[in-house]
């Protein structure tokens, strides 16, 4: 995910606002919805239809929550190293840590299949909203989602026949506007072929994340097989090791995961008054457990690095987002905007009133919050537990009638994630147990019916011992034999860990119900009228918000101004040097410190252009006006932590790890000729 740091209050002064006109670079665009006239008007340049397919072609959505890019025609796939981090992790052992030495194979034999993950390319587009406004009718509340679902199921089935090499999935974009069929055609063997060490890659560490300028390598490479052989790509794009220029105009594609740009005044006082303060307090005593847990010995530091980097990372996420949202200013301008809409769209015919219509969805969603975020505990094993258990219903209905995760559409890749073999921590197991159940006892109270669902007569350290010490579900051979058994072995099943689950699976679903009825099926209809009020008032000038699905931005490399100085977009390598102090974690990779003498300091490291990105733009590639690959973004600075609710242009920035970096790196740092060679480097 792209990394967000928190933004100081006066920074948000000049936030422009998606609820009118997008303005300046903004937008995270469709690519059946380019704004080729906007960008010609903004820059004197605008690419082409058949420039926009060659890109799609190559942009690639990684199930792990990133993005990235074909870079080679033999499936090579460029993306951030942090995207890759949970693969290394997997992959590793006391003996060989591959996120502390990196991991350069000699052989394409020696890449590394990567559990779990798949790589997915969009290969059509296709407008299904009518069919889906047709199928919802006049239906409301739990009917209207069962009635939308099980028509976005039919569609899918019938977009993919062929669900070993293809997946499609129905996209809801403006909260119910507009529905839209992607098609992918997708690769479930992906394998590492190239990463440099975590420190290389993180250097800064947590005190740098969501900083500039920034010293980062943050670039690995994978690749992607199907029938043990990689993939051929034709479609791919072309490998640039030339540094960035100042003022050039850049393109970054790629899958941002979610933004609320168009929510309302009560979905946004709803975040600031209860979702974000709950997630932050939670996560930061997480955090501190974490810490704890890891200080114990080497052994559980390597093991516990990757989960503990994903906490850091969310939690300052929330935290910004929080502070943003307590800003008077910021708060202000939000309600302007809406008010701005309303002016523009009250009245007029078919519109009534969503907003009065969302906000007793959302007060209804107040009650039901709590307890339909604590019944499940959190775990990867109780993750998996719960799979099989409604797996095993799910598979004996109707498609149409499934849960998402289990339609056809999705059931191979779910298949691919509940059996797929990766370590298990049974200490993290533990912990992230005791932790989610005892923030339900506090948060619910200890006399609540789900509390002592939840519990019974244990304690949350006891009932977490058991589960974790009994279950057999860290062997994927285990869950194997209780997924092909159905409901039959699952319901004769005496492991503790299935037993829990049947336990609370029926209450999951009753407050799932609960959440369609009042929220979700009110959210929207009043969405759709929404999106409804927001063209007639603004036209095709605006974008949906962010679904984790294909999306461009343009902007251009530019640094900014901070306090009255003025920020330089490029850092070069010589600036690690600069900026090591041998203390973590601002110490060079021993890469970096070894290969000293062989380093050309003055070549181009880190930059930022004006993008706009959020989370799940991780890894994707930063592209010239030539189709060409100049960087792979990897963050936001400290002022992007407001584009999760807008974007400011003359603040806002996008953190990319540059080719000529990369391709440095490849050459005298930790060398890998053969993909120099595949990238076409001479």
């Amino acid at each position: 995910m792209a990394r967000f740091r928190f933004a100081a209050s006066a920074a948000l002064v000049a936030l422009s606002f998606h609820a009118s006109q997008a303005m300046a670079d903004e937008g995270m665009w469709t690519f059946d919805a380019f704004p080729t006239a906007r960008m010609q008007q903004d820059h004197g340049w605008a690419p082409d239809a058949r420039w926009l397919g060659r890109v799609q072609a190559a942009a690639v959505r990684l199930t792990g929550g990133c993005s990235a890019s074909f870079v080679s025609p033999e499936g090579l796939i460029l993306t951030n190293h942090h995207c890759i981090v949970e693969c290394a992790q997997d992959n590793s052992t006391d003996q060989r840590d591959l996120l502390k030495d990196g991991f350069v194979p000699a052989r394409r034999e020696e890449e590394l299949k990567c559990p779990g993950q798949q790589a997915e390319v969009v290969t059509a587009i296709s407008d299904v909203t009518t069919r889906v406004k047709a199928a919802i009718g006049t239906s409301m509340g739990e009917a209207l989602v069962k009635a939308r679902d099980a028509e976005v199921a039919r569609i899918e089935k019938e977009g993919c026949r062929n669900a070993s090499i293809k997946r499609c999935e129905v996209v809801t974009l403006f909260g119910g506007g507009q529905y839209k069929l992607y098609t992918y055609r997708k690769y479930s063997d992906v394998r590492l072929a190239w990463a440099p060490q975590f420190q290389a890659a993180f250097f800064g560490g947590d005190p740098d994340n969501f900083n500039y300028p920034r010293y980062a390598l943050d670039a690995a490479f994978l690749r992607a097989y199907e029938n043990g052989r990689p993939v051929r790509t034709p479609a791919h794009l072309a490998w640039s090791s030339r540094g960035p220029k100042v003022g050039e105009a850049t393109f970054v594609v790629g899958n941002p995961g979610s933004t609320q740009r168009l929510f309302t005044s009560d979905q946004i006082a709803f975040q600031r008054e209860v979702g974000l303060p709950l997630t932050t307090t939670i996560l930061s005593e997480l955090r501190g457990r974490m810490i704890s847990a890891m200080d114990k010995s080497p052994q559980q530091k390597r093991e516990g690095a990757d989960e503990l980097f994903g906490i850091e990372n969310s939690l300052k996420v929330y935290i910004g987002r929080q502070r943003a949202l307590n800003d008077p200013v910021f708060l202000k301008m939000l309600s302007d905007a809406e008010a701005d809409l309303k002016a523009k769209a009250m009245g007029k015919p078919g519109i009534g009133d969503p907003w009065a219509d969302t906000a007793k969805a959302v007060q209804a969603y107040r009650d039901i919050y709590v307890p339909w975020r604590f019944i499940v505990p959190r775990s990867a094993l109780m993750e998996q537990a719960m799979t099989l258990v409604q797996g095993a219903a799910e598979r004996e209905k109707p498609n149409a009638d499934r849960l998402p995760e289990f339609r056809d559409s999705n059931l191979e890749l779910t298949t691919k994630t509940l059996l797929d073999e990766a370590p298990v921590y049974p200490w993290m197991e533990q912990l992230e147990l005791e932790w989610s159940l005892s923030k339900a006892r506090e948060y619910l109270g200890a006399d609540d019916p789900d509390t002592r669902l939840l519990l019974g007569k244990d304690s949350p350290e006891a009932l977490a011992e058991r589960l974790v010490g009994g279950t057999s579900l860290a062997d994927a051979a285990a869950r194997k034999a209780l997924w092909e058994g159905g409901s039959a072995v699952i319901a004769a099943s005496t492991d503790p860990m299935i037993v829990y689950a049947r336990r609370i699976e029926a209450r999951e679903r009753e407050l799932k119900k609960l959440v369609d009825e009042r929220y979700a099926g009110p959210l929207a209809q009043a969405g759709a009228r929404l999106a409804d009020a927001r063209f007639m008032a603004y036209g095709n000038s605006v974008y949906p918000d962010a679904t984790f699905t294909l999306r461009i931005s343009y902007g251009k490399v530019q640094g900014w101004k901070e306090r009255g100085q003025d920020v330089s977009p490029v850092t070069t390598i010589g600036g690690a040097f600069d900026r090591a102090t041998g203390a973590e974690p601002f110490n060079l990779a021993s890469g970096f410190a070894q290969s000293e003498a062989k380093i050309d300091k003055t070549l181009p490291f880190d930059f930022v252009t004006t993008n706009d990105i959020i989370g799940g733009n991780s890894g994707s590639p930063v592209i010239d006006r030539e189709g060409s690959v100049i960087g792979a973004a990897f963050d936001g600075n400290v002022h992007s932590i407001g584009g999760n609710y807008g974007y400011q242009g003359d603040v806002n920035r996008t953190v990319v790890v540059s080719t000529a970096a990369i391709t440095h790196a490849l050459a005298v740092i930790y060398p890998a000729p053969a993909l120099l060679k595949e990238l076409g480097v001479q």
